[in-house]
């Protein structure tokens, strides 16, 4: 099942001519694409799948739900899977 996981916007990058950012999600820092969200900013929340930040949220909901998927379980493996790390 693949799951769009929120994270916190640490920086955002210019690479190609393509915006991405590093996110934290936890203790884990990805590189995801920003193309969905040109308005997304540093210490921004964003909502992101398989590598695409898809939308900004705020910061409680952003908490709420990964607390939720920490007590399903697993959160480390989704993470891997579903976040691949851009180059």
């Amino acid at each position: 099942m693949c799951l769009a996981i929120p994270g916190q916007i640490i920086e955002v990058q210019e690479m190609g001519g393509l915006r991405s950012a590093r996110v934290r999600f936890g203790g884990i820092v990805r590189r995801v694409n920003l193309s969905f969200v040109p308005e997304a900013a540093n210490g921004d929340y964003v909502m992101v799948h398989v590598g695409f930040a898809i939308s900004l949220i705020d910061r409680l909901e952003a908490e709420r739900t990964y607390q939720l998927l920490q007590e399903m379980g697993g959160i480390e493996e989704e993470l891997a899977s579903a976040i691949p790390d851009l180059p």
